[in-house]
């Protein structure tokens, strides 16, 4: 709270100066220089001065630095609140298109962009509440040895996230005038923030039991930006009562979108005004409460408190807890709804606003509110028209890799043992053949492709580092033909930490991986949805291949882009532990699309791999969806065990390896389970109106016919494809899977029947087992097969 040194009444307060209060200017005033002394700091864009105090996250600087929308957000909601689990503000803003950035202290550190656990771990250690007089005092004790944590308030969040350089903050309510604040001068600190730093603060006005009117003229006093979203009403609006849409106070102008809202935002910057701007939000009007019924109920908890004595930082509390007990716990579905409405709000703006920043245009966009079951909402964005620069020089193709490219290292065992022993020896060191070569999953899979077809209609979307890797990795891509178009190189200045991925593999003497470990830190440490989303937007593939490389958010974000611009999209799950993120915890992300409209279309996990995806999709409760129940039942699986054995085998029924195939089916309708020695195994949902169920030569392969008149499942084909070769003169591991799924995906392009492409696709892999390469140079003698296929097919 702000306390006034002399008891001037606010009424005089907040209007025209006098000479009387020509100290209180000066006070302002070098107030306002303050303020623009650390505007200067940050948007120079260098923070090297504050570095040693300001720890901002690496995402959020590299959203910062290439111009990403970004949403501040307080911790006082999960430090103080009793609803930060409920409200996943974070996935909030990345489903709208933003980096949110979670502001607090963390162990006496200033710090924008907190992540989830060390959230927890604040909240855990007794944080404190944080305004601007608590921030050095933290900090200071932190210096000092005394580590504090502290959730920071609107005031104290609208500080560190402006030295950080944000400039959008999205929140619940704003603090205000207490009533009766022109005697106790109870005014919260949040106030007068606004007029001395420089931040757009997206809330639904101030609590509703605050005196409305002279928090307005307070907040004219400071110079204070106030205005209301109309929310498609005309004329002069009121400006909202938190819970209520209305407080019978016109709001000072209102604003019609969140275009606008962004372009006063950067007149705002580009005038050098450094005072603050309010946008007042209505709370969604199916969960607002009566602006009758609320005033009353307000008026007794605020009597309430004031027969309690409740005053000082005990009055909003006791006052909050009297309102839920009045509205039935209204007041706390309000407070969830009005929270989440007013980041996403928060987000569009950002977005709009970084589009302007850049000198594009921008369109309206439109707020869909999906009521769920439970009265909760779901907002999600149904028409943000991006203007994000495509990649230079795209043009049509038929397969985009979204995927890692890497430096790889082998080092095969040659050890005087080695013919008893084939494997090293774990903690010493071992004698070996090294070599290095271009690799990276992404990669491989696009060579493969592009070799197979001697075609240059496949391109690789990946990211390498400033440094020497990468500039190898561009060197050796164009070497091979290969568009490097959307290959993003990360500029050292901005991303100094940033290397280019690298792979080590550890092999025995009969080239099998013992041991691989892999850097791929780029490919989770930096996010690009927008040029991800321009990528496929200009490639138009046939198929988009994703592997297992990316962060969780990226692997939905690619997958998103394809399913919007009508590409099949196939998962490479890379290894047992990244092969889990497609079946991740789902708060926060757009939910997987399940037959017949799925947002995977096909995957190649190994048995290692399809275990994890299992294991992942029954932690994450993807297999309690009741779509995922109506596919399952439609299969009509009943006693299938024998169906199971009789298709694959025995040992592998007891691994469980056709039973997860199975489950996992209604997300991605086409599984090719890879086997090493003992093959392929295709497991693919047919359709209705499928061919082969009508086939005789493929009845041998139907597991299993719909039985309850599902209106597009026809059943389950299961075919075990054994091995093509028994390779005894294996060269190298490296890239067979890659290489398997490259040749693959090329004759899926070409329109090939994915039960023709096996056999090839294991011919491929074959060539790479007795190749030096991650993907062999001999791959065009299939070319012919694969063209072959596609014409039975389309014949």
């Amino acid at each position: 709270m702000v306390f006034l040194r002399r008891a001037w009444p606010l009424a005089i307060c907040c209007h025209g100066y006098t000479n009387r209060h020509t100290s209180l200017a000066r006070v302002c005033q070098r107030s306002f220089s303050c303020a623009k002394k650390l505007n200067q700091i940050s948007t120079s864009g260098n923070l090297a001065a504050l570095k040693s105090v300001l720890k901002v996250s690496e995402e959020v600087t590299d959203a910062l630095a290439t111009n990403k929308p970004v949403v501040a957000l307080e911790s006082t909601i999960y430090t103080h609140g009793a609803l930060g689990d409920d409200l996943d503000l974070e996935g909030v803003v990345r489903c709208n298109g933003g980096v949110p950035a979670v502001v607090g202290i963390l162990g006496g550190i200033p710090t924008v962009g907190l992540l989830p656990e060390e959230v927890a771990r604040m909240v855990e250690g007794s944080p404190k509440k944080v305004s601007r007089r608590d921030i050095a005092y933290l900090v200071g004790m932190g210096m000092a040895g005394n580590k504090i944590h502290g959730g920071t308030t609107i005031a104290g969040t609208m500080i560190l996230a402006r030295l950080a350089g944000i400039r959008v903050f999205g929140t619940g309510g704003l603090g205000g005038v207490h009533r009766g604040g022109h005697e106790s001068f109870d005014i919260s600190a949040d106030l007068t923030e606004l007029g001395r730093t420089r931040m757009a603060v997206i809330s639904s006005g101030c609590k509703g039991f605050l005196d409305i009117p002279r928090t307005l003229e307070y907040l004219e006093t400071q110079g204070v930006l106030v205005s209301t979203f109309a929310d498609g009403r005309a004329g002069n609006v009121d400006f909202p009562a938190f819970w209520a849409r209305d407080s019978g106070v016109k709001s000072p102008s209102a604003v019609y979108d969140e275009e606008q809202a962004a372009a006063m935002i950067l007149a705002q910057e580009r005038l050098g005004i450094e005072s603050g701007m309010l946008f007042a939000n209505p709370i969604p009007e199916e969960f607002s409460i009566a602006r009758t019924e609320m005033d009353a109920i307000i008026e007794q908890a605020v009597n309430e408190s004031a027969q309690q004595g409740a005053s000082g930082n005990e009055n909003t509390p006791f006052i909050l807890t009297r309102i839920r007990e009045l509205t039935d716990g209204r007041s706390v579905l309000a407070n969830i709804v009005l929270a989440r409405a007013n980041v996403e709000r928060a987000t569009k703006i950002a977005v709009a606003l970084s589009q302007l920043a850049a000198g594009g245009s921008v369109s309206s966009n439109k707020l869909c509110r999906v009521k769920q079951q439970d009265g909760t909402q779901n907002f999600k964005s149904v028409s943000i028209d991006e203007t994000s620069r495509e990649p230079e020089g795209v043009s049509q193709t038929d397969v985009l890799v979204a995927g890692s490219v890497a430096v790889d290292l082998n080092c095969d065992y040659v050890g005087e043992d080695s013919l008893e022993h084939p494997a090293p020896h774990l903690h010493t060191s071992n004698l070996a053949h090294t070599g290095q070569s271009i690799g990276g999953v992404g990669r491989n899979v696009a060579l493969a492709a592009q070799k197979v077809m001697q075609s240059s209609k496949v391109r690789l979307c990946s990211m390498i580092g400033d440094d020497l890797a990468g500039s190898t990795i561009i060197s050796s891509l164009k070497a091979s033909g290969m568009d490097t178009s959307c290959v993003k190189q990360l500029n050292r200045e901005h991303y100094p930490t940033s290397r280019t991925a690298q792979y080590v593999a550890i092999n025995d003497a009969n080239k099998n991986l013992v041991l691989g470990m892999a850097d791929m830190g780029i490919f989770t440490a930096h996010s690009f949805p927008e040029h991800w989303t321009s990528a496929v937007k200009s490639s138009k593939p046939k198929w988009l291949v994703v592997d297992g490389n990316w962060a969780d958010r990226d692997i939905r974000a690619w997958i998103r882009a394809g399913k919007q611009n009508d590409a099949h999209v196939a998962f490479e799950p890379v290894s047992k532990e990244k092969s889990a993120r497609v079946f991740c915890n789902e708060k926060g992300l757009e939910s997987l699309g399940v037959f017949p409209n799925p947002s995977i279309d096909l995957a190649t996990p190994n048995q290692y791999e399809l275990a994890a995806m299992h294991a992942a999709a029954q932690r994450n409760e993807y297999l309690d969806d009741p779509r995922w129940w109506e596919i399952i039942d439609a299969f009509g699986m009943r006693g299938a065990r024998d169906r199971f054995v009789k298709l694959t085998s025995a040992s592998m029924a007891d691994a469980g390896i056709p039973q997860q195939v199975i489950q996992l089916l209604p997300y991605i309708p086409t599984i090719i389970t890879k086997l090493g020695s003992n093959g392929a195994l295709l497991t693919k949902i047919v359709r209705k109106d499928d061919p082969l169920l009508f086939d005789s030569a493929s009845e041998k392969f139907i597991l299993s016919r719909s039985l309850n008149n599902h209106p597009e499942v026809g059943g389950v084909y299961m075919r075990l494809f054994p091995v093509v070769e028994q390779v005894d003169d294996v060269v190298s591991v490296n890239g067979v899977g890659d290489t398997f799924l490259g040749v693959l995906i090329a004759g899926l392009a070409q329109g090939a029947k994915v039960e023709s492409l096996v056999n090839i696709a294991q011919k491929g892999a074959t060539l790479t087992l007795r190749s030096s390469q991650s993907v062999s140079d001999d791959l065009g003698i299939l070319r012919s097969e694969i063209i072959a296929a596609a014409a039975t097919a389309a014949s």
